[in-house]
């Protein structure tokens, strides 16, 4: 699988043969905490024929390197887990794979990561499409449950996990409506043994701090480019009313409609449980915006 370099740390990417359309624009796929670029292959299949896609592990994710010692130094006083670094590193994946037109399609954290990579690089951006991502609300002590959970989960993980008869039944139920297959319940344990742990605390801390769930409602809010959020209806992780709050932020949400779509019977992980109702929603998406 290729590498690329980015500030030092090697990212794992792929990318997909040009499509016949090559006009089109390069979809870019984010993916979420814990997670990794494998998730979009089945709404990849529905897209690439039209559209060439591009899909890459955050760093310290998936098989993406974590930051070293050394390079950590040269964020200084910033956090480099900040979902504003994070959408610095996809700036420069961009510019070096010489894209000039994209949009961009992130899943929970990468549907956050994905409103900042529009704001900081409009010129390149032509649209966001979020999953199961929203928020903009500070609910101090939900957070503080939020965040105490997912520092437990990473801290304690322990390394005899992938070897739990049956743990992949396990996840192939969490966070979903129905469970989906196995093989997404194995790729999920992978992930979640695989992640840095410092890329995951500090990813899980920085994105939830007071201060920075309060810009994305403000980032949102100036995006000039069309900007569309997908809900599941049986999310308990993003639930809907947090999406439709940012989405509210857009410009989109009074024009003609609202820019939030509403994907039944789904938890979660949208890309995984209903990917053909997500590949027929987006393509019409992008055909509107076509220029």
């Amino acid at each position: 699988m290729p590498t690329i370099d980015i500030l030092g740390v090697p990212h794992t990417y792929e990318l997909t043969s040009p499509s016949s359309k090559p006009s089109n624009p390069v979809l870019i796929f984010i993916h979420g905490w814990l997670l990794s670029r494998q998730y979009w292959l089945p709404l990849i299949n529905l897209l690439s024929s039209d559209y060439t896609c591009l899909t890459y592990d955050l760093r310290g994710f998936g098989e993406s390197q974590p930051l070293t010692n050394s390079l950590s130094k040269q964020y200084q006083s910033s956090s480099p887990y900040t979902l504003e670094a994070y959408a610095k590193d996809l700036i420069i994946l961009i510019k070096k794979l010489n894209i000039t037109r994209a949009w961009l399609i992130g899943h929970s954290l990468g549907g956050s990561i994905a409103l900042w990579g529009a704001d900081l690089c409009p010129e390149k951006i032509q649209g966001v499409v979020c999953l199961n991502a929203g928020g903009g609300i500070y609910l101090k002590e939900e957070f503080e449950r939020f965040r105490f959970a997912g520092q437990q989960l990473v801290k304690y993980r322990p390394q005899w996990l992938c070897n739990v008869p049956l743990i992949d039944i396990l996840f192939s139920r969490m966070m979903v409506a129905d469970p989906i297959e196995r093989q997404w319940g194995k790729q999920r344990v992978m992930d979640l043994m695989r992640a840095d742990s410092e890329a995951a605390l500090g990813s899980l801390l920085d994105s939830t701090t007071e201060s920075e769930v309060h810009l994305l409602p403000q980032i949102v809010s100036r995006l000039a480019q069309p900007v569309y959020f997908f809900s599941g209806d049986k999310d308990t992780v993003m639930e809907p009313q947090y999406v439709r709050y940012l989405a509210s932020f857009h410009e989109l949400f009074n024009y003609q409609g609202n820019n939030v779509i509403d994907i039944p019977n789904c938890g979660h992980l949208s890309m995984i449980e209903q990917p053909e109702l997500l590949g027929e929603k987006m393509l019409k998406i992008l055909m509107t915006h076509e220029l």
